[in-house]
């Protein structure tokens, strides 16, 4: 299915999804290779990686393009966290022939949290997936995209990146960074053909937010969730048509500001009520 305001490709150059054996890294996928453009798929889970894939293939030879036979997608399973995760996607990229000019960093923890209780690998691993290796994948990949004078990078930030409040403190922070480096990045490729853009979602309806499902639908009939069909469709048409950020949903744009000044007095207070009847923080 076509997408107005989303170009179509001819599987010559290839996408690196973060994050792709589900949610809206899977969405990315099937979208891109219906629209003709070769994939690079990163995750942990492998079984759910090859499950992507063979969509994406089924996206690709159903999509009526010519040359879709030509088709390539590369699965790579890959803990995020590890230091050096960025080298060794782009060493496979490279061994595989492949040309990056989409990177879209998704892939997210979640989690709330104390610092003081926090499991120690769950923090390093937060900012490890969230803010180092996106920032390395920037830098393995851009200097290509650069040479070759078009390139585009979606980089997944939050809303909670105005919202540093007590537990949601790790989680909001490094979507803060990545917040903050978007920007910087995007400057610093003003003029190259490179494009960076920013998605600020707020609650979207993947399994990233453990909630019942009859809260899960609640939320999404009120507007506080969007449909991570749509959520994805929107981010890729901001990213192709080379906008700095998008914040989706008239309750997010409400709320931002809103969220942006509280003072602590009043989180304070209110973190305080919540640590009464929430008990593992």
């Amino acid at each position: 299915m076509r997408i107005e305001g989303i170009p179509l490709g001819n599987f010559e150059t290839a996408a690196l999804i973060t994050g792709a054996a589900g949610g809206m890294g899977r969405i990315y996928a099937r979208i891109l290779a219906g629209h003709g453009y070769n994939l690079v798929l990163v995750d942990i889970s492998a079984g759910k990686l090859a499950d992507t894939a063979d969509e994406a293939v089924r996206e690709a030879s159903e999509s009526g393009l010519p040359d879709s036979e030509k088709f390539r997608v590369l699965p790579l399973a890959q803990d995020l966290s590890e230091m050096d995760a960025a080298q060794k996607i782009a060493a496979a990229v490279s061994s595989a022939g492949l040309v990056v000019d989409i990177l879209i960093n998704n892939a997210g923890l979640f989690f709330v949290k104390e610092t003081a209780s926090a499991d120690r690998k769950m923090l390093s691993a937060i900012m490890m997936v969230h803010n180092y290796t996106p920032l390395m994948l920037c830098r393995e990949f851009l200097p290509g995209m650069k040479e070759r004078g078009h390139g585009y990078i979606l980089n997944i930030s939050s809303l909670a990146a105005w919202m540093p409040w007590p537990a949601l403190g790790m989680y909001a922070n490094t979507k803060r960074f990545i917040k903050a480096f978007s920007r910087s990045l995007r400057l610093e490729c003003r003029g190259s053909g490179v494009s960076v853009t920013t998605a600020y979602f707020g609650a979207v309806d993947t399994p990233l937010y453990p909630l019942k499902p009859s809260l899960r639908k609640l939320a999404v009939h009120i507007y506080v969730m969007i449909p991570p069909e749509k959520a994805a469709r929107k981010a890729l048409k901001a990213m192709f048509r080379r906008r700095a950020s998008l914040l989706p949903g008239l309750v997010n744009h409400i709320f931002r500001p809103v969220v942006a000044i509280l003072p602590d007095w009043i989180v304070g207070p209110v973190y305080g009520l919540v640590r009464k009847h929430v008990h593992n923080l």
